[in-house]
């Protein structure tokens, strides 16, 4: 994309920030293990979520119980990274599977659902005032808008829509099948957002079926401002 291009689109936003932007979907983030034998009543309880209206769920697979038995097969250091980052900004001692963090506002253990919900809840209720987000091409334009405090980080999410059916073999979860929805692919840090209009290009994405959502929030771990799905 030519550099005239990329200032037009950048203007663009710059001058619909004062439209309203629909209010995002309320991200729900599990994280969870293949080995975990307390992880599948969490994962079916997250994914029934994505049934409801103005909520996503994510289902991000970590290593580190990798070591007791059963190699996960989504696990990807990089998403353990993210619930450390969560966890420290929480004030939560250590990370722990299952757990669910709700528009990186709060957080509660994936085995009591009520408390998901009251999460989910509670966010959806929360005012919202997200900066303008739009795709241009394999880029993304994220417009201005009220800059946080220690600015903000935008990712790329591309996760599988499609339930997976895995069978553990080994592990505390030997001989069971783990079914896990909406999991998560690649994430990827676009660059930072202050409050005023970028343009972050976007990394291909690793295979085909994949659905994009671009996240917006506060670094390291902060709360989630904005939301844009597809791309």
């Amino acid at each position: 994309m030519r550099r005239g291009v990329w200032v037009l689109a950048i203007a663009g936003l710059a001058v619909s920030a004062g439209i309203a932007a629909a209010r995002p979907p309320v991200v729900v983030e599990l994280f969870t293990a293949q080995g975990c034998s307390s992880c599948s009543d969490a994962s079916a309880h997250v994914a029934a979520l994505a049934d409801a209206k103005g909520v996503l769920p994510l289902t991000f697979a970590v290593d580190y119980w990798d070591y007791l038995g059963w190699k996960d097969t989504f696990a990807k250091p990089e998403f353990g990274e993210r619930q450390r980052a969560y966890d420290a900004r929480l004030g939560v001692a250590e990370v722990y599977t299952p757990q669910v963090i709700v528009d990186g506002r709060g957080q509660a253990p994936g085995t009591k659902p009520d408390a998901v919900d009251r999460l989910v809840r509670e966010a959806r209720r929360t005012p919202a005032d997200p900066p303008q987000m739009r795709w241009r091409g394999d880029r993304v334009a994220v417009g201005s808008g009220r800059r946080p405090k220690g600015d903000a980080e935008v990712w790329l999410i591309r996760y599988e829509p499609r339930e997976q059916d895995v069978e553990v073999k080994d592990g505390d979860n030997r001989g069971h099948r783990v079914v896990e929805r909406n999991v998560v692919v690649q994430l990827a840090r676009l660059g930072r957002w202050r409050g005023r209009p970028v343009l972050l290009a976007a990394p291909p994405s690793p295979q085909d079926g994949l659905k994009s959502v671009v996240v917006v929030q506060g670094a390291a771990g902060g709360r989630i401002l904005g939301v844009l799905e597809g791309g």
